[in-house]
């Protein structure tokens, strides 16, 4: 028996640019890999096309590129040309660049607006600034593009096709930017040694580079709390099949918030701090049944 073909060649180009869309995922978040396998099949390729590109732009400002030989001006020319290249795509339904391609085909069938793809490249570019360290005002800019932006973008794919009321639509919006929030304020605090001795950069008002006091750990901890408790909120008012692996992310991230509020101060300028694997397996399986029953957190 054959496989069914494609309907043209463009639905075959589309597919292929999903599964490298898909392979990136699978290289760089076993995390985020996890939680998007609870997801329908074409949910879970559009949250995978819209994580593809972020990774691919984090990937230009973060590091990679720098290791390839590009300086700070060559990583903003490439960063620029990928912005200017998604937003084209956006308009057309076709990039050459596969990851690129994929991401402007979620964007278009899902209603991702401009807005949030030009935030999200504003807050990358903030990250070639020589400024190490932000005011409040730069590190709430910073945080609503890299994230907030990339949560709201997660929940148009979630929306499809559905019809939701202004009201609700509004406090999913809410949930989705803390939820976003949340997770890149993790990841800061996780990533702090690093991000200070790698790349001279500390994200958080209130710290420096390679300095961090348990008071401002301690807020730090506080503020991803409330984070979090906003989107656990609006998270059984999703549609049904984003409730799982939204809960799962959140879940996960959670338990990494615990063992960072654990961690001394100290330790974490020191050392990365992470969930283990069979930890993320029984918050898997809980997470499954609990949603599952209907029960909240």
């Amino acid at each position: 028996m054959h496989p069914p073909q494609p309907s043209s060649d463009l639905d075959l180009y589309s597919r292929a640019a999903a599964e490298a869309a898909s392979r990136v995922i699978r290289e760089y978040s076993t995390s985020f890999q996890l939680a998007t396998r609870l997801l329908p099949g074409q949910q879970r390729a559009d949250i995978r096309s819209v994580y593809a590109l972020v990774r691919v732009a984090d990937e230009i400002v973060d590091g990679t590129a720098e290791e390839a030989g590009l300086g700070p001006g060559s990583r903003r020319g490439v960063l620029d040309a990928l912005e200017q290249e998604t937003l084209t795509a956006l308009g057309s339904g076709f990039s050459a660049n596969l990851i690129v391609h994929a991401f402007a085909t979620t964007a278009r069938r899902t209603g991702i607006e401009i807005p949030l793809i030009t935030a999200f490249f504003t807050s990358m570019r903030r990250d070639l600034d020589p400024v190490t360290s932000l005011s409040e005002e730069q590190y709430r800019s910073y945080v609503h593009g890299s994230a907030e932006a990339v949560g709201l973008m997660c929940l148009r794919v979630f929306l499809q096709e559905q019809h939701t009321a202004e009201e609700d639509l509004a406090e999913l919006e809410n949930g989705a930017r803390r939820l976003g929030a949340a997770f890149q304020k993790i990841n800061f605090l996780r990533d702090i040694a690093e991000d200070a001795e790698h790349l001279g950069r500390c994200y958080f008002p209130g710290a420096s580079r390679g300095e961090l006091s348990e008071q401002r750990k301690t807020e730090i901890v506080a503020d991803i709390d409330a984070d979090l408790h906003a989107a656990w909120k609006v998270i059984p008012q999703l549609p049904f099949p984003a409730r799982r692996p939204t809960a799962l992310a959140a879940a996960l991230f959670s338990e990494l918030n615990d063992r960072l509020r654990r961690t001394p101060a100290r330790q974490l300028l020191e050392q990365r701090v992470s969930v283990p694997s069979w930890v993320k397996i029984r918050l898997l399986a809980s997470t499954v049944l609990t949603v599952r029953s209907g029960a909240a957190r």
